[in-house]
């Protein structure tokens, strides 16, 4: 059987979905420009600080970065933009949890 090869993917470290190499360059700015403008809507409880690009300085013996530390640390960074809600704990983005807070109840003890 053969094996298949996907191409390389990297993680945005603001939203947390994987792009190709080339196109990560591109998406980023415009994922930045739409996370300020989501986060300006916000309460000002709820709004952010900008989310900073992790420096992974790890190189392999080829001399190319480690993709796969890179896409750990966007990971973790896009993941520490989540705020939990204060009733269940579950973690959301901060738009999503003015939603999930409507319905949100806490649990009954029996």
């Amino acid at each position: 059987p053969t094996m298949i090869r996907h191409p390389p993917t990297v993680v945005c470290y603001i939203c947390g979905r994987e792009y190709g190499t080339k196109s990560i360059f591109i998406h980023e700015p415009q994922c930045l420009k739409k996370w300020h403008n989501e986060n300006n809507l916000l309460p000002k409880e709820l709004r952010r600080p900008e989310p900073k690009k992790p420096e992974v300085r790890t190189i392999t013996a080829k001399g190319f970065y480690d993709l796969d530390a890179l896409n750990e640390a966007a990971w973790k960074s896009a993941q520490s933009q989540l705020v939990p809600c204060n009733i269940c704990g579950r973690t959301f983005l901060p738009d999503r949890l003015i939603v999930h807070q409507r319905s949100c109840k806490p649990k009954v003890a029996k």
